[in-house]
């Protein structure tokens, strides 16, 4: 695989992030990094390929809003509520299964085979490289993955992860719990 491309003026990203920029409040640094990097990554894994972008940047935005729209920590169906709602509404035209669909399988601990299967693909691998912190790499090359997170730095965002977890079922512990039954996909 070739080196990584790395855009830092997306458009579309902090124009539909800005509408959520005060209700994610605090957090929102962090989340718009994890926005950017899962987005370079997803992209990558998609080849550049133009007519993926405003979807992979849309999936982003939206795939943990529900965090913060609906203070749940099973966020999946409200962060796609979310997305299709605003897609309909500003009419992006985006097809509402491939939004919906990477949204709800962006958890999914296997590889995702169905409709949509190269974006949602992408979206899962991107996500779980971001969400383990490069851990889990899913075929990226580590020097990739150095880049990007330096040049979208972590801004705390995993740990706002673990407040709100603790903010919304009254521990750590038992909002971890929450979040694993409540997002994971086999």
């Amino acid at each position: 695989m070739h080196d990584i491309i790395i855009k830092t003026e997306r458009p579309h990203i902090e124009e539909l992030l800005a509408r959520y920029q005060d209700l994610i409040g605090r957090d929102f640094d962090g989340y718009r990094n994890h926005v950017y990097r899962c987005v370079t990554y997803a992209m990558h894994f998609l080849d550049n390929a133009a007519e993926y972008e405003q979807l992979v940047e849309t999936v982003f935005v939206y795939h943990d809003i529900g965090l913060w729209t609906d203070k749940k920590l099973a966020y999946l169906e409200p962060s796609e509520a979310v997305a299709l709602r605003d897609n309909e509404k500003f009419g992006w035209g985006l097809a509402p299964n491939a939004l919906k669909g990477a949204i709800h399988w962006h958890h999914k601990i296997f590889r995702y085979q169905g409709d949509h299967e190269i974006v949602i693909e992408a979206c899962r691998k991107a996500d779980w490289i971001d969400a383990t912190q490069g851990w889990c790499r899913k075929g990226m090359q580590r020097s990739n993955i150095v880049k990007v997170e330096s040049t979208f730095p972590n801004c705390g965002f995993h740990k706002s992860l673990l407040h709100l977890a603790r903010d919304y079922s009254g521990s750590t512990f038992v909002g971890g719990l929450k979040v694993m039954r409540g997002i994971l996909k086999w």
